[in-house]
């Protein structure tokens, strides 16, 4: 006979149990691992169901993880704080924390966090730059007789272009 894995086990522990009591047990356990429970978590409660199926996905994400759990809390401050999302932040600070992270690798984290918010921004704002600024700003279409910037003209292929032939 095979023996189950842990994602077996919680599988029949959630069929024994029932979504409800499973919901509960589960809410009890973050509230006592992480000293709260989150808010999107209290409104999946909601619907046991959803909040089941994302635990379970949290859990076999994290639990198959080879990093330490402070490392995984580091990323998702990170993370949280590189989408602006400030409860997420939060929340996964006091978590790092709680899983051994210092004060100053949690400061790091936030550094990190910046950079790569700011580099997105840049990449994400380049690349539009280069595929559009030789458009016209008024019609979308491509400039032509290219000379300097400022003497550059509209096609006016687009019916919906103000700009008259040949303006500037």
């Amino acid at each position: 006979m095979r023996i189950k894995n842990g994602f077996e086990t919680i599988l029949d522990r959630i069929a024994k149990n029932g979504i409800e009591d499973t919901a509960d047990e589960w809410m009890e356990a973050i509230k006592e691992d992480y000293g709260r429970v989150p808010l999107i978590f209290e409104r999946m409660r909601q619907r046991p169901d959803v909040l089941i199926s994302h635990l379970l996905y949290k859990n076999s994400v994290v639990k198959t993880s080879t990093l330490e759990a402070k490392y995984v809390e580091l990323i998702c401050l990170a993370v949280g704080a590189a989408l602006n999302c400030n409860h997420c932040t939060e929340y996964h600070m006091q978590a790092a924390l709680r899983m051994g992270a210092t004060k100053e690798e949690v400061m790091e984290a936030i550094l990190i966090a910046g950079l790569t918010a700011q580099s997105s921004v840049l990449a994400d704002a380049y690349r539009t730059y280069d595929e559009k600024i030789d458009a016209c700003m008024a019609c979308g279409d491509e400039m032509v007789d290219i000379l300097p910037p400022t003497e550059s003209t509209c096609t006016n292929s687009s019916p919906q272009c103000g700009m008259k032939k040949g303006e500037k």
